[in-house]
């Protein structure tokens, strides 16, 4: 008899994550790391356990980066924020990659896209000892507060500006005030 089997959270353990960056780089393709994976690598060390790798990367290089991806057993993953410019791919083994893409002019003004500064696209990290480029401390705080918060936007905010010597933003200072730590 057929069993169906029960589906797993998706993750993205360091090790698929470096694996898909060198994916990407044989293919020519630079990312710069975003979101959970984009805080552990600046902070050099993983925090904790990600359902996906977020990347920033040039429009212009979307249909290549499908096109690897495709190759690799990569789909879309429909959400209701897809656009153009932001979408998730995924693959049978529960590996997701949530796509930022961007388009700068000559002045080095965001003309489409997801409205990345370009200075905030300098960043440098590391993920399991693999160099990659990252979204810049400054910014990825600046990035994490708009928005519902959770514990995990706490504790990367928090660590960021402890490693980096950043102001605490009034937002999680006040969600601080209200947290009782152990």
């Amino acid at each position: 008899m057929y069993e169906k089997r029960a589906q797993r959270p998706p993750e993205m353990t360091a090790e698929d994550v470096v694996d898909l960056l060198r994916l990407l780089a044989r293919h020519g393709l630079e990312v710069c790391v975003d979101g959970g994976w984009g805080v552990d690598a600046l902070l050099g060390i993983q925090t904790r356990r990600h359902s996906d790798l977020d990347i920033a990367i040039p429009h212009r290089d979307v249909p290549r980066l499908r096109a690897v991806l495709d190759a690799s057993g990569y789909t879309d993953v429909p959400r209701d924020d897809t656009r153009d410019c932001n979408f998730v791919l995924g693959d049978d083994r529960g590996h997701q990659l949530d796509v930022h893409s961007y388009t700068f002019d000559a002045e080095g003004r965001n003309v489409f896209g997801v409205d990345y500064p370009v200075e905030s696209l300098r960043g440098a990290g590391s993920i399991n000892g693999y160099p990659v480029k990252t979204i810049t401390p400054e910014w990825m705080v600046r990035f994490h507060s708009g928005y519902a918060l959770d514990d995990d936007d706490y504790r990367d905010v928090v660590a960021l500006c402890d490693k980096f010597g950043i102001a605490l933003p009034d937002e999680y200072k006040a969600l601080a005030a209200g947290r009782v730590t152990p």
